[in-house]
C-alpha cells in the first residue's frame, strides 16, 4: 500500500504544481494588462512594476491554492479511471475510499500550510503591493501609520489619531486631532465620537473643542454636529488603514476585541475573522467533491472535462461564499453562519456525492 500511496501522491503533486503555476501565471498576465495603462500614465519604472507583481504572488497563491487542489484531484483520478487503473486497484481488493485517502492527506497538509501562509506572509505582501501602487507609482503621500490598532496621521499643521476608519462608509471613529503651532506647541484639540465624509466635507459628531487662551488656559466647547475643514479626503486615510485582508487571523482577532471594547460596530470584521478560519477548510471540501466526480463511474472523462468541472465548481463556490459574506457584513446573516455558509453547503454536497461512490 505504501507503494500505491506514493504513486497516487506523485501523480497528484504533479498535477497540483502544474495547475498552481498555470493559475499564478494567468493571474499575473491578466493583472498586468489591467494595470499597464496605470503604470505607463504614472511613468512607473521596471523595478516598481516588478516589485508590485512580486508582492502580488503570495496573494495569488492564497486565492488559487484550493482550486489548484480541486483541479489536481479531478485530473488525477479522471486519468486513473481513463486508463483503467481504478479498475486494477479495485481488482486487488482496494476500496475507492482507500484510493482517495492519499489525496485527502495531501489536501489536509495544504489546508494547514494555507492557514499559516495566509497568517504570516499574505497580509504583509498585500500591504507592500498596495504601497508600491499608491505611494511609489501614484505618488500619493503616506503621512501616517497603523500602530497598536490605531491610525496615526501627520497633516500639515496637526496630528490625527483614529480608533477605526470604515472604508465602506468613509467614516472615522474615536477621533482626536491635535493642532500644533510652528513651535510644536498645542494650539487646539478636537475630540469627537465619529466623523463622516458627506457631500465633499467632513461632518464631526459629538465633539469637544479645546482652545487655549493667551494665558494658556483651556477653553472648552461642545457641539453635537459640526463641519470641520480638513485638507485630507477619505482616500488619504485608505493608504494607511489596515483592512481585514491586511491582517492575519490573530491580529484581526485582537483588533475586533479592541473596537468591541470601545463600543464600535465590529460586524464586518467579525465576519472576516470567521472567514479566515473557514477558508482553509475549502481545500478539503473541494477535494471530496473532486474525488466524487472523478470516481462516480469507471470511465474517466478526460482532462478537459475535469478542468471544465473544476472551473464550474470553483466559480460556484466563490459566488456562494461572496454572497453569504456580503449578507453577513450587512447584518442580514449571523457572522458565523455567513462565513461558513458556503462550506456547509458544499461539504453537505461533498458527503452526499462521496457516499454514492461505489466502493
Amino acid at each position: 500500500m505504501r507503494l500505491l500511496d506514493k504513486y497516487i501522491i506523485k501523480e497528484f503533486a504533479k498535477f497540483f504544481f502544474i495547475t498552481s503555476i498555470t493559475f499564478i501565471v494567468l493571474y499575473l498576465i491578466v493583472d498586468f494588462f489591467e494595470k499597464i495603462r496605470m503604470f505607463l500614465s504614472n511613468h512607473a519604472n521596471v523595478i516598481q512594476m516588478a516589485s508590485y507583481f512580486l508582492f502580488s504572488i503570495p496573494i495569488i497563491v492564497s486565492l488559487v491554492l484550493p482550486f489548484a487542489v480541486l483541479l489536481a484531484t479531478l485530473m488525477t483520478y479522471s486519468t486513473f479511471s481513463k486508463f483503467n487503473e481504478i479498475t486494477a486497484m479495485k481488482a486487488n481488493g482496494i476500496s475507492l475510499y482507500r484510493i482517495a485517502f492519499p489525496a485527502l492527506i495531501f489536501a489536509a497538509i495544504v489546508s494547514i500550510c494555507l492557514f499559516y501562509f495566509s497568517e504570516m506572509i499574505t497580509p504583509a505582501a498585500i500591504q507592500k503591493a498596495e504601497y508600491v501602487i499608491k505611494v511609489d507609482v501614484q505618488k500619493q503621500k503616506s503621512m501616517g501609520f497603523f500602530k497598536q490598532n490605531e491610525i496615526w496621521y501627520r497633516s500639515r499643521n496637526a496630528i490625527y489619531k483614529f480608533e477605526m476608519f470604515d472604508v465602506t462608509k468613509d467614516s472615522i471613529h474615536g477621533v482626536t486631532i491635535n493642532y500644533l503651532t510652528p513651535n510644536f506647541t498645542l494650539e487646539r484639540r478636537i475630540d469627537a465620537a465619529s466623523a463622516e465624509w458627506k457631500n465633499g466635507q467632513w461632518i464631526f459628531y459629538n465633539l469637544m473643542i479645546t482652545r487655549f487662551d493667551a494665558n494658556n488656559i483651556p477653553v472648552l466647547e461642545w457641539d453635537k454636529q459640526r463641519i470641520i475643514d480638513l485638507p485630507e479626503k477619505p482616500d488619504d486615510f485608505k493608504i494607511i488603514q489596515k483592512d481585514a485582508d491586511k491582517m492575519g487571523y490573530f491580529d484581526l482577532r485582537k483588533y475586533v476585541k479592541k473596537i468591541q471594547i470601545e463600543g464600535h460596530d465590529a460586524t464586518r470584521y467579525i465576519v472576516d475573522l470567521y472567514g479566515k478560519l473557514a477558508m482553509p477548510f475549502v481545500t478539503l471540501i473541494l477535494v471530496f467533491i473532486g474525488i466524487s466526480f472523478s470516481l462516480r463511474s469507471e470511465r474517466g472523462g478526460g482532462i478537459m472535462q475535469s478542468i471544465g468541472i473544476g472551473i464550474f465548481i470553483g466559480v460556484s463556490y466563490w459566488i456562494v461564499h461572496a454572497f453569504s459574506m456580503s449578507l453577513g457584513r450587512s447584518g442580514l446573516l449571523p457572522a458565523l453562519l455567513a462565513a461558513w455558509a458556503a462550506n456547509i453547503i458544499f461539504s453537505s454536497a461533498a458527503v452526499l456525492l462521496f457516499l454514492k461512490v461505489r466502493s
